[in-house]
């Protein structure tokens, strides 16, 4: 069942497999991710004790407290009073208008009939009716009969000193404010002063009231500003809010209806579940995959690689998210300090072992993101920005300190470097936090830093070899071990062909200087050029490397002979490869180092024979180089051949011959399914003429 499912794998296109596999994590890490941010809801009743003490989850806005603080802020404005300026004057001017109508009053009673003496009623009648207006415009200013009497029975002298006196006085009090409240205290004052006046006493209760009755409110709210004052004192109460984090509820506090109504506004009654969390999580898991589906569908590789390094991809992430799960459930109340030891390297460490560069900075990314989710404190389902930083600042070290040759040294190495970087981080929050720390909390922080640290590089150095095997991969962790001499296969060809190991040897040597010189995997042409020939150790001696000055056995065969040999040691050397399970890459390289070049040299021969030798049937079948480093192997292996058959190698001999070999396969073909440029060829070349006339330079002759 496993074999089908590798061979439905290998044969449905990355699309369709990219979509399916990223399809179903997404719902895995979904539901995975689902309890770290779905709200937290409690079976609370009103009146019953908290079994536990319950903070609020998010931050949000009481209306009932916002409102009762803004009705007491606007309560608490003074109000803003506006002074009539006029009102001195027009009080005067009713005492003295009321002191002259009673004076026109007895001078026209005066003028009528001098013989009868004057009629008081008939007087006090005329004045009622001369005051009217003034009544009604003076805001229920009236005066009895009885003081009227006291007006028109008074002499005139009387009357007029009586006036500028009282006018006086109430001219004087109105220019002080007089509120709703003062009014009567304001009365009284002036009350007080008109009886301590020179006025006759029988005007006296007359004045007394003419005064009391003009004195008026000469300062009223202003009740437009006020209002305005009052809005906008409204407007600066900040809202009141229930704050994320803030104990709403002790354990085995009596709940009232004022805690009950907090826990309803804060979402955490069970009738109040929200969804929002839940659609928040989809939307952050679509968006993660899709940045993982696009970044792979952009990548130049074979389709058999992308799919291998998706696969990996998601299972490191899947790691990431089930040890962030782990360390996220030690404890109920989460300490922060304990989310610092999460190993902030690894994803890094794993992908750029087992994938490249770009995938492992794109992982560090989304994994810091999805840290921010999962490594916080228990009562909060908002992403967490310190852990966020933490992640990315320990994945980014871990990315660039890590040594492409996944030797355990260069880990355990890398794997300081970030515990520094993970130490100087703690550090900068922790001052920025200022907050006060202990040497205690310090050093529990520090701690925190190394642990990360270390296990990133523990764990990487552990799964490894869990993914090597799984996934067939090879690391340059593999390819050190694989160039190890004392491999089976190595040993193989060193005891077996030992020209063709030499050989293999120098190629290597050419190769992964060439490739390192053009961006490709040296360690990887380095590694192939080992084993690229391994198919000659089935007929040693029909290789003239191995020869050793012995008879060259294609002489007594027919050159379609000697071309089945030489041309079978490609598919032979796939062949061994396969069986003794190495890398796919390795096998690749054996395979496809001569692309499908011609055998010269036998198709020659045979034409000279007399034969009608078919060119087709003298080419190696391929397929051509698919990489870079395999066409730079099969320019080294061409070069190592053709100058080691020359009798006086010069630099200048040893460029040309380069050129010529470099030129003939591009004529040819031979690099027309791999992206290697123009460019990049001419730096090819240029870096094994230099390396081989280090190899085959001239030597002194020393004397006998």
């Amino acid at each position: 069942m496993f074999k089908a499912l590798q061979t439905f794998i290998e044969k449905i296109s990355f699309s369709i497999f990219s979509i399916i596999l990223l399809g179903l994590s997404a719902i895995l890490a979904f539901t995975i991710m689902l309890g770290s941010v779905k709200d937290e809801t409690f079976d609370i009743r009103m009146f019953h004790l908290a079994n536990e003490t319950i903070r609020a989850t998010k931050t949000v806005e009481d209306p009932v407290k916002t409102e009762q603080e803004r009705q007491r802020a606007a309560s608490e404005v003074t109000p803003v009073y506006d002074y009539d300026e006029e009102a001195p004057a027009n009080s005067a001017a009713i005492v003295r208008s009321v002191f002259d109508y009673a004076l026109d009053a007895k001078a026209e009673a005066a003028e009528g009939d001098q013989k009868e003496p004057p009629d008081t009623e008939r007087q006090i009648g005329d004045l009622r009716k001369k005051l009217e207006d003034l009544e009604e415009s003076g805001g229920g200013f009236r005066l009895s009969d009885d003081l009227l009497g006291m007006l028109v029975r008074s002499g005139n002298d009387e009357l007029e000193k009586a006036r500028d006196t009282v006018s006086s006085i109430v001219s004087g009090a109105m220019e002080q404010p007089i509120r709703d409240t003062e009014l009567a205290d304001a009365r009284n004052d002036t009350e007080d002063r008109i009886r301590t006046a020179a006025i006759p006493h029988g005007l006296m209760p007359a004045a007394v009231e003419i005064g009391r009755s003009s004195i008026k409110i000469n300062e009223k709210v202003d009740e437009q500003q006020t209002e305005a004052r009052m809005e906008q004192a409204r407007a600066e109460v900040e809202p009141t809010r229930i704050l994320q984090g803030q104990v709403i509820v002790q354990e085995g506090q009596i709940i009232d209806r004022e805690v009950h109504r907090q826990l309803e506004l804060a979402g955490l009654l069970n009738e109040n579940t929200s969804l929002r969390p839940v659609l928040a999580l989809g939307l952050f898991t679509l968006l993660t995959f899709w940045f993982i589906y696009r970044h792979f569908r952009q990548l130049e590789h074979p389709g058999y690689l992308k799919k291998k390094w998706l696969s990996i991809t998601l299972v490191v992430y899947f790691l990431a998210i089930v040890a962030m799960k782990l360390l996220a459930a030690t404890e109920i109340d989460f300490n922060m300090a304990l989310a610092y030891v999460y190993p902030t390297a690894l994803v890094p460490f794993l992908l750029r072992l087992l994938t490249d560069g770009r995938v492992a900075l794109l992982l560090t990314v989304l994994t810091a993101a999805t840290g921010g989710l999962l490594l916080q404190e228990g009562y909060s389902p908002v992403a967490n920005m310190e852990i966020v930083l933490y992640l990315l600042f320990g994945g980014f070290a871990g990315h660039y300190l890590i040594q492409g040759d996944g030797r355990r040294s260069s880990i355990l190495t890398a794997s300081f470097g970030v515990a520094l970087v993970n130490a100087l981080f703690i550090t900068f929050y922790l001052l920025m936090n200022q907050s006060h720390f202990g040497l205690q909390e310090w050093s529990l922080f520090m701690m925190a830093a190394l642990g990360s640290g270390l296990l990133s590089g523990a764990l990487t150095i552990g799964l490894m070899p869990f993914f090597e095997t799984v996934f067939g991969i090879l690391s340059d962790l593999k390819l050190v071990e694989l160039s190890n001499p004392n491999h089976p296969l190595l040993k193989r060809i060193l005891t077996e062909t030992p020209g063709t190991y030499h050989h293999s040897v120098v190629v290597a040597n050419l190769s992964d200087a060439a490739c390192e010189a053009i961006g490709a995997n040296g360690l990887l042409a380095r590694v192939g050029s080992y084993y690229h020939d391994i198919g000659k150790t089935r007929r040693p001696a029909f290789f003239i490397e191995n020869q050793m000055a012995g008879p060259n056995p294609h002489d007594s065969l027919p050159p379609d002979k000697s071309r089945d040999i030489i041309i079978a040691h490609a598919t032979e050397g796939a062949e061994i490869l396969k069986k003794h399970g190495m890398p796919r890459e390795l096998v690749d390289i054996a395979q496809q180092h001569h692309g499908t070049s011609l055998l010269k040299f036998f198709f020659v021969k045979a034409g000279e024979s007399g034969e009608v030798a078919d060119e087709e049937a003298f080419r190696y079948p391929g397929p051509k180089p698919q990489t870079k480093e395999i066409a730079v192997i099969s320019i080294a292996d061409s070069c190592e051949a053709a100058v080691r058959s020359m009798k006086e190698p010069t630099p200048e001999k040893i460029e040309q011959l380069v050129r010529s070999i470099i030129k003939e396969k591009m004529n040819d073909g031979q690099f027309s399914e791999c992206d290697l440029s123009f460019r990049e060829l001419t730096i090819v070349g240029e870096v094994i003429c230099t390396t081989l006339n280090g190899v085959f330079h001239n030597r002194i002759e020393y004397p006998k």
